[in-house]
């Protein structure tokens, strides 16, 4: 379906917005009532080297910073980033390292109100080696930044993966996430009665912690299923 149709059913569909637009195409989601929910970084950023490449780090921040403005003049509210793999670093090294990169931002990042979001990923299945594939050590790293701006994305889909004890999880560690992403497991498909989790009861958590942030749905159509049709699923099995 072509990208000004999706923005129209999902408006339809009472959606506020849509995650990882490039943001040559956020005037399509402006004409149609809707924001960039979530950007994508520049170029510098890629799920193997991220935030813990002390290598990479004087990149990564001629990356961001432009991308923190364009978050800012266009009305996006949350940038993402990763930790990037281990490649043998131990945890302590990589969470100096992804701090000692967010202190160089994060200034910036609370000037603008761009918040940057640490995707929480799971390293078992989707993306192997990757640093930041538990919550704890995403806290660490927030709670060390010690920013209003700096926060966790926590990906419900790959935290069932590495973690289980979900909704839990989130009450426990709710003061250092922004943004959510859904998904079935397995397979990362619709968030209906075919996958482990009951999403309604995850979404009454997240209501009832007083969240005002944004849930985007991530999930893979399976085979036969209309976009439309599973996305306004989704929607209702999230309303509450």
């Amino acid at each position: 379906m072509p990208f000004e149709d999706m923005c129209r059913e999902a408006a339809r569909l009472g959606c506020k917005g849509f995650d990882l637009v490039p943001a040559q195409n956020w005037p399509i989601l402006k004409k149609y009532g809707l924001i960039p929910t979530m950007r994508l970084p520049n170029m510098g950023v890629t799920i193997p080297d991220g935030i813990n490449r002390k290598e990479v780090r004087d990149d990564l921040v001629k990356s961001m910073r432009p991308a923190i403005d364009e978050c800012a003049a266009g009305g996006c509210p949350n940038l993402i980033t990763v930790s990037g793999s281990r490649r043998g670093m131990s945890d302590a090294e990589g969470t100096d390292n992804s701090v000692a990169f967010l202190n160089r931002v994060k200034a910036q990042a609370e000037d603008k109100g761009v918040t940057i979001c640490l995707e929480l990923l799971n390293s078992k299945i989707d993306h192997k080696d990757q640093m930041c594939d538990h919550t704890a050590w995403g806290v660490e790293v927030c709670r060390r930044v010690n920013s209003p701006r700096v926060k966790l994305l926590f990906d419900i889909y790959h935290m069932q993966i590495m973690e289980g004890d979900i909704c839990r999880t989130i009450r426990d560690n709710f003061q250092w996430i922004a943004h959510f992403h859904t998904g079935g497991v397995p397979g990362r498909h619709e968030i209906d009665g075919t996958q482990e989790l009951n999403y309604h009861f995850v979404a009454e958590t997240i209501a009832g912690l007083g969240f005002t942030g944004y849930i985007a749905h991530e999930y893979k159509l399976s085979p036969g299923r209309d976009g439309i049709q599973t996305l306004n699923q989704a929607i209702e099995i999230m309303d509450v």
